[in-house]
């Protein structure tokens, strides 16, 4: 029998799927369901401070609407204010107390001293891990992307210095060189990378000539740029590396496995299949190692990584003139 056990953070988990952040886990039952069927870990939706600043500012002018119209409106509610993180925090408390695998909490701030404050809060939730989503849709054009990579690590280093909870970071994949970024993070002290988080990405919708909000799901596929990574990281850095995109089946978790991976963050899938999907994944990698006699993951992991190849090509060549001179030498068709 396959033992599927692997680390994520210095976390021990019973296997490589992670059930990532979405909406999905916000709903108590979903949990339960995820831990039926299998999940090894949960990442709790994040904690948007764009969000609490948003809600506040709209609460804000609702109670100032009369304000103006008669005097005495001003003090109808002379107390009332936003509660801020409060109700992010009470059903993130209770998401923990409902499942027994470890919940990861994640963060989505904007100021240093945001990340940090609501890191503090989190880990008094009794959650076992925290991931920072790092990413910045550029504003200012004279802001260099150097610039944006240091408050990005010392927002790291500060986190790390303020809560002693294991913590991952996720990336976009867009920067000019995600592997100095990430060995800049690993010698800050995160203690994982998850590649890569998944953007939202606007439409115009033509006819109605206005931005549109595409619902937007991963599609199997997707999940090659974080292969490519993951393959070249492996090995090299000290955290657990997590591939996140467009993984779907059991297939797919072995790829990400073979290329380097320590775990995997899957959300899509579940959209599309349900969660018991959850347990469908599972057994096929468990399939997948009996009918190749691994006993374990790490019998198998990062070995097709870039240091266990003879020739890298495969992860360092970026155009296809590349894979067309080579591909009877290092590719076979996937049908």
């Amino acid at each position: 029998m396959a033992n599927l056990t692997t680390k994520h953070m210095g976390i021990s988990i019973k296997n490589p799927l992670i059930l990532g952040a979405s909406n999905l886990v916000g709903n108590v039952d979903n949990l339960k369901k995820a831990e039926d069927a299998g999940i090894a870990a949960i990442v709790y939706r994040s904690l948007f401070e764009e969000q609490i600043q948003l809600e506040s500012y709209e609460m804000e002018d609702q109670l100032e609407a009369y304000d103006e119209r008669h005097a005495e409106m001003i003090n109808l509610f002379p107390n009332l204010e936003h509660a801020g993180p409060k109700e992010h925090l009470y059903n993130l408390r209770k998401a923990k107390e409902s499942v027994s695998v470890p919940l990861i909490a994640s963060i989505n701030a904007v100021y240093k001293e945001s990340w940090v404050d609501y890191a503090k809060q989190i880990e008094e939730t009794g959650v076992d891990g925290l991931e920072l989503n790092f990413f910045s849709i550029p504003r200012d054009m004279n802001k260099s992307g150097h610039d944006i990579i240091k408050d990005q690590l010392e927002v790291l280093k500060a986190v790390k210095a303020a809560v002693k909870l294991p913590v991952s970071v996720k990336l976009s994949p867009f920067y000019t060189n995600v592997l100095k970024t990430v060995a800049d993070l690993d010698k800050a002290g995160a203690d994982g990378i998850i590649l890569f988080n998944r953007m939202f990405e606007p439409d115009i919708d033509v006819e109605a000539e206005k931005h549109a909000a595409p619902w937007n799901l991963s599609t199997p596929g997707d999940h090659r740029l974080a292969i490519r990574f993951t393959g070249l990281l492996y090995d090299n850095i000290k955290g657990s590396i997590v591939a996140n995109n467009g993984i779907f089946e059991g297939a797919d978790m072995v790829k990400m496995i073979l290329a380097g991976a320590d775990a995997i963050e899957a959300v899509s899938t579940f959209y599309h299949n349900g969660i018991k999907h959850v347990s469908t994944m599972l057994t096929e990698v468990e399939e997948w190692m009996d009918r190749k006699g691994y006993k374990t993951i790490d019998d198998f992991k990062g070995n097709l990584s870039a240091k266990a190849i003879n020739d890298p090509f495969v992860y360092k060549r970026a155009q296809y003139i590349d894979l067309i001179l080579k591909s009877e030498d290092y590719f076979s068709p996937i049908v």
